[in-house]
């Protein structure tokens, strides 16, 4: 898993039909201080996450699993909306 902050959203009015319906947000992946880390991405979310918030995310064969038995072709799934995180 990787933290991320939701900078923006998708509309995509044609899409997979294995798509539809679901959020899709764009993620800036961030390290452990905070710190934006790496390319932006677009995640399909499945814990109702919005613009602004800390999240984290899953990337390959695991981003499906949340819609288990839909298989959505995704790369990247929000799974968790971040409180709060400490580094030592």
């Amino acid at each position: 898993m990787q933290l991320a902050l939701v900078i923006g959203d998708v509309v995509a009015t044609i899409k997979d039909a294995n798509l539809a319906g679901a959020k899709l947000l764009i993620l800036q992946p961030l390290g452990p201080s905070g710190d934006a880390s790496g390319r932006t991405l677009v995640a399909l979310d499945s814990v109702g996450a919005g613009v602004g918030e800390r999240v984290f995310f899953v990337r390959r064969r695991e981003a499906a699993f949340p819609f288990y038995p839909a298989e959505p072709p995704t790369d990247a799934t929000i799974v968790g909306i971040v409180d709060q995180w400490t580094t030592g």
